[in-house]
């Protein structure tokens, strides 16, 4: 079986009850060492990152834990060095655009397109790029949940945009030399119990993901 480790300690029923549907072991921890016993990272959704670890003063961001924030860098730096997958998911997916030099919009423009409404997640259509890895699983145009008022601004060194809303923002990327990418949607409330039949399934994204972590499976 599949050991992920979520960097994180509570909250994350989710991301555990999606890993689970697919046989993978979930391990929450923001200790680095776990990672020799580990096949890959999850990055959860969460706050907002320090606008200070992108060079810009706070303009909306909410929710900041700077602890966590460097805990989750030093956990993608030791999976990136490993050479092992890492899927960030909605904040995950910005804290791998920042630490890859990147930078983010701290309130969307068109935020209230994305936010969640009364505790439910938005839902709008997306755009896959042609011959990425989303587009193989999804096709060129899918349907995804939305929960964020945040959006990747300047993309990071080495990653590639393979996904953007109708209105432009960037809800998806990988990196071009690791096994690293990010969606800005919430896929472990899109399979399962969760399913939701406004939307592609989630499910697809996480078998992608544990693909790449079995090569790197501690008991072969």
């Amino acid at each position: 079986m599949l050991t992920i480790q979520i960097a994180g300690n509570t909250g994350l029923e989710n991301y555990v009850a999606a890993l689970a549907l697919y046989e993978a072991r979930s391990v929450l921890s923001l200790d680095p060492g776990c990672e020799p016993g580990c096949e890959g990272l999850l990055l959860p959704g969460g706050g907002d990152i320090d606008p200070s670890f992108y060079h810009r003063e706070n303009r909306g961001s909410r929710n900041v834990d700077r602890c966590l924030d460097e805990r989750q860098f030093a956990l993608l730096e030791r999976y990136r060095s490993a050479g092992k997958p890492v899927l960030g998911i909605c904040r995950g997916h910005q804290v791998i655009n920042t630490f890859f030099g990147g930078d983010l919009v701290q309130d969307l423009p068109t935020a209230d397109r994305h936010k969640q409404k009364n505790g439910v997640d938005a839902i709008h259509p997306t755009a896959a790029e042609q011959g990425s890895f989303l587009a193989a699983l999804y096709g060129p145009k899918f349907t995804t949940n939305s929960s964020h008022h945040q959006g990747i601004g300047v993309v990071g060194k080495g990653l590639v945009v393979v996904q953007r809303a109708d209105d432009g923002v960037v809800e998806g990327i990988r990196h071009e030399a690791y096994p690293i990418f990010g969606v800005q949607w919430h896929p472990e409330r899109m399979t399962g119990a969760l399913r939701n039949p406004d939307t592609v399934d989630g499910g697809a994204l996480f078998r992608y993901f544990l693909s790449l972590a079995a090569v790197h499976r501690s008991d072969r």
